[in-house]
C-alpha cells in the first residue's frame, strides 16, 4: 500500500506527456521521466503511466513504433534503478482519443516484449478495450503478465461501473483469478446522486 501523510492510497501517478513516437522529443521525454520518478517517490507509489503521442501522419507506422520501442528501452535503466514499474496507455481512437497513436492491447503487449524489461508494462484500460477490440477477458487472461495496472469505466458514457455493456464482477473475478496483485483504478464520471453508494457496491466485485 502506498501511503501519504494523510493515509491516503496513491495508486500510480502519470508523467509528463511528451511524443515517444517522435524522435525529435524523446531527450524531453527522458529528461520528463527523470522528474516524473521522482515525484513517484515522493508519493510513495511504483507505478507510473505513460501516454506516448498521437500518430505523426508524415511518418511511417513502422519508424513511429521503432521511435516508441528505443525510447523505452532508454527509459527502462532509470526505471529499473529506481524500482518504478512504468505501464504504457493504449487509448481508444473511436470516442475520446481520435489520432492517437496507441490504441489496441495487442500492440502495446508486442512493444512489452520488444523491450523485454521487467518494469514496463501496460495499463489495461477495460473501458477502452471494450471499444476498440472486446475480448476483455480473453487478452487479460492470456497477457496478465505484461499487464501493471487497470483503469474501469462503464461503456458506453465512461460513467459507473454498473451502467452499460461491460459484465464487470466476471471482468474482475477473472482478474482475481490470476493472481494479479496490482491495483484497479476507476475514471469515470458519475451520474447518480449517491457515487459513494456506487463505489461500495463495486467494492464487494473485488473481494
Amino acid at each position: 500500500m502506498a501511503q501519504t501523510k494523510n493515509n491516503l492510497t496513491i495508486s500510480a501517478c502519470c508523467t509528463k506527456f511528451i511524443s515517444l513516437v517522435d524522435s525529435k522529443s524523446r531527450l524531453l521525454y527522458l529528461e520528463g521521466l527523470k522528474k516524473s520518478i521522482n515525484a513517484a517517490k515522493k508519493l510513495n507509489t511504483n507505478i507510473l503511466i505513460s501516454q506516448f503521442g498521437d500518430f505523426l501522419i508524415d511518418v511511417p507506422r513502422e519508424l513511429q513504433y521503432r521511435s516508441l520501442v528505443d525510447g523505452l528501452k532508454e527509459s527502462a535503466p532509470l526505471l529499473e534503478e529506481s524500482g518504478i514499474t512504468l505501464v504504457t496507455e493504449p487509448l481508444n481512437d473511436l470516442i475520446d482519443h481520435k489520432g492517437y497513436f496507441l490504441v489496441k492491447s495487442e500492440e502495446a503487449f508486442n512493444i512489452i516484449e520488444d523491450v523485454n524489461s521487467p518494469n514496463i508494462k501496460v495499463v489495461f484500460d477495460i473501458y477502452h478495450q471494450q471499444i476498440i477490440e472486446g475480448q476483455l477477458i480473453k487478452n487479460i487472461v492470456s497477457n496478465i503478465d505484461k499487464i501493471g495496472h487497470f483503469h474501469a469505466a462503464g461503456n458506453p458514457g465512461r460513467n459507473e461501473l454498473q451502467r452499460g455493456e461491460i459484465n464487470y464482477p466476471e471482468v474482475f473475478k477473472a482478474i482475481e483469478e490470476t493472481g494479479f496483485e496490482g491495483y484497479v483504478g476507476f475514471e469515470y464520471w458519475p451520474l447518480t446522486e449517491k457515487p459513494l453508494d456506487a463505489l461500495r457496491e463495486v467494492s464487494q466485485w473485488l473481494k
